[in-house]
């Protein structure tokens, strides 16, 4: 979903066309504390697309930068990437904002395809993030001596070596193999090393 945060209705109207136009789904919010509200809510949910903001660097009340570090400060930026709009003057501030994590940043008046590219490239980064922190989460559910067997099956161990390895019978190793597949969500050996190859 493409999150548009600027305090302009027209803004907001114009954007959200570029994006159907481009069939991107996309949502506006009139500012920074009306998204916040909808990301604390408890319908909200990751979209398996991905995320994205366009935030509008100033707005009244809470601006766009204090927006951004509220993002960074809760770990955020790789689930929700943020494109920065900015006006001329803004530009120093995007491009520390950039420095800090940001995805990217565009000055008005900007390309509209070169913004709606950037725009799906962050919703694969978002993918990407969301698809490590499930990884995560599945590896951080293993007890100790599934971390251990899993290790082993990953070296490609046969269970045998894996049983007289750790001092544990077969059986036992077969039951910690199953448990490892059900709850990192495989069928294989093989799968699983592709889960885990790129940590």
């Amino acid at each position: 979903m493409l999150h548009i945060i600027d305090d302009q209705e027209e803004v907001r109207d114009a954007l959200s066309w570029l994006a159907r136009s481009c069939a991107i789904p996309a949502c506006a919010h009139q500012n920074a504390q009306a998204w916040l509200s909808w990301l604390d809510s408890p319908q909200q949910q990751f979209d398996a697309q991905g995320d994205c903001l366009l935030l509008d660097v100033r707005m009244p009340g809470m601006s766009g930068l204090s927006l951004f570090d509220t993002l960074n400060a809760r770990n955020l930026l790789t689930r929700f990437p943020v494109i920065f709009l900015t006006g001329h003057g803004d530009v120093p501030m995007a491009v520390d904002a950039l420095k800090r994590g940001a995805f990217d940043f565009f000055e008005k008046p900007f390309n509209d395809n070169k913004l709606m590219a950037r725009v799906l490239e962050a919703f694969a980064a978002s993918r990407a993030a969301a698809g490590e922190a499930q990884v995560a989460e599945r590896l951080a559910s293993l007890s100790p001596r599934e971390r251990e067997v899993l290790d082993l099956i990953l070296q490609g161990k046969m269970n045998k070596v894996v049983a007289d390895e750790l001092g544990i019978s077969m059986r036992t190793v077969e039951v910690h193999r199953a448990n490892i597949f059900d709850k990192m969500q495989v069928k294989t050996a093989v799968e699983l090393a592709g889960l885990l190859r790129t940590r």
